[in-house]
């Protein structure tokens, strides 16, 4: 049998187990009125029906190299989508596809939502876009280097802007039509200040390392399905971006810095590692109980109260953060404006555009190139179209964050 009909078999396999379970719900519904006891209703899970189907019994060695081919074969989306299929059969397969598909940092590919919490690849940045509407005030990042003509493009992440009296939010979420913190859909917000000067992105789960857990507000979340109030969710603070103040109104490009409260400075170091978890956490199905980290008050840094040159203040025992700067611009006397290499990726001049590098202190023994790594990049191509390219140790959610704030009016810094 060909790989493609595995595949095809596969899909129809996963498309007809509702049916099979419904088949099965109504003959033991007929068989019960035959009967004069009362049976007890039993539902049959898909998981169930998976272990009797004639895929769950594969011999480990064939299900390993079926996998792997398909993991290779598939390499970009859509069709990519045919390995979240694999994983979906059953526990067996699901267990085998999440031990050979690596992480973006390892392969430099999104395979499973989870891959959007998840540090870049060291080498080549992921590329991706962003098309801004600004009648709904949404923003969504899809996968690719552009637009393509049949709207094919993998939807990554989507957010949408809720204006406050004190500011504006974006609330980032996995679907483009459910942006409510109620929804196992939710995966973090951006909020800003009065300004737009200041934003703060927090994380719906908390980083792997419990040494960088900042701080955690409270706030009730429920599942789509359930009306039980005793699970709440955690807003995780994991970054801070600042804008500074143009005070005499020049003309110029802005200046930005990011604190990247979850990534330690050792991560760019040679050797370093970055945060990165490997599931979403199983808040719906389980009992909540407050961690030491959540129960313990942590003071909550002042925002307004910091600049772009002073570092961040830390507190004892506490790990130093990576912070980010955006990149010099040059002025092109021709062109008469202030000018960046994108590397092609950039088309429309905007204030929008920006290029982040790390900002670290001699004393870190980080070698010049790696200061001069461009880990994050954001700019327009057209009208409300933007390319976003990030790299390690950045995540998909963190990037989008970040070029989030720089969609925010801003009219203290222009």
């Amino acid at each position: 049998m060909s790989l493609r009909s595995i595949v095809r078999e596969l899909k129809e396999m996963r498309d007809g187990i509702g049916s099979t379970s419904k088949r099965g719900a109504e003959s033991k519904c007929r068989l019960s009125r035959t009967k004069s006891y009362v049976a007890p209703d039993v539902l049959v899970t898909p998981v169930e029906l998976n272990h009797q189907g004639q895929w769950a019994n594969l011999p480990s060695e064939l299900l390993l190299d079926i996998i792997k081919r398909v993991e290779e074969s598939e390499s970009s989306w859509p069709a990519r989508a045919v390995v979240v299929f694999c994983a979906s059969v059953c526990k067996s397969w699901r267990s085998i596809t999440k031990e050979i598909v690596k992480t973006p940092e390892q392969c430099g590919r999104i395979t499973f939502p989870i891959s959007l919490k998840q540090p870049g690849p060291h080498d080549s940045p992921i590329q991706c876009f962003i098309r801004r509407n600004k009648e709904t005030s949404t923003y969504l990042l899809y996968f690719g280097l552009v637009p393509s003509e049949n709207d094919s493009n993998k939807l990554l992440l989507a957010a949408k802007r809720i204006r406050r009296a004190t500011g504006t939010d974006f609330v980032i979420s996995l679907a483009a039509d459910d942006f409510s913190r109620a929804s196992n859909k939710y995966v973090g917000k951006l909020r800003s200040n009065f300004l737009g000067t200041k934003f703060t992105i927090y994380d719906s789960q908390p980083p792997n390392d419990a040494a960088f857990q900042q701080s955690c507000q409270s706030s009730r979340r429920f599942h789509s399905k359930q009306v039980s109030p005793r699970v709440p969710a955690c807003s995780y603070l994991v970054s801070t971006v600042s804008y500074e103040l143009n005070v005499l109104c020049t003309r110029g490009p802005r200046k930005m810095q990011c604190v990247m409260n979850s990534i330690p400075v050792s991560a760019i170091q040679e050797g370093g590692y970055a945060p990165t978890p490997t599931s979403f956490p199983q808040i719906f199905d389980e009992p909540f109980s407050p961690s030491p980290a959540i129960k313990k008050k942590v003071p909550i840094t002042d925002l307004n109260s910091l600049s772009l040159s002073e570092p961040p203040v830390l507190g004892q025992g506490s790990i130093e953060p990576l912070v980010l700067k955006n990149k010099a611009p040059r002025w092109h006397e021709q062109l008469q404006c202030w000018c960046l290499n994108f590397k092609g990726r950039v088309s429309v001049a905007s204030v929008k555009n920006f290029q982040l590098v790390a900002a670290v202190d001699p004393s870190h023994n980080i070698s010049a190139e790696e200061q001069e790594r461009v880990i994050l990049q954001f700019g327009k191509i057209g009208k409300d179209i933007f390319t976003m390219d990030y790299c390690y140790p950045l995540s998909t959610f963190q990037a989008f964050a970040i070029c989030l704030s720089s969609f925010d009016t801003k009219p203290a810094c222009e």
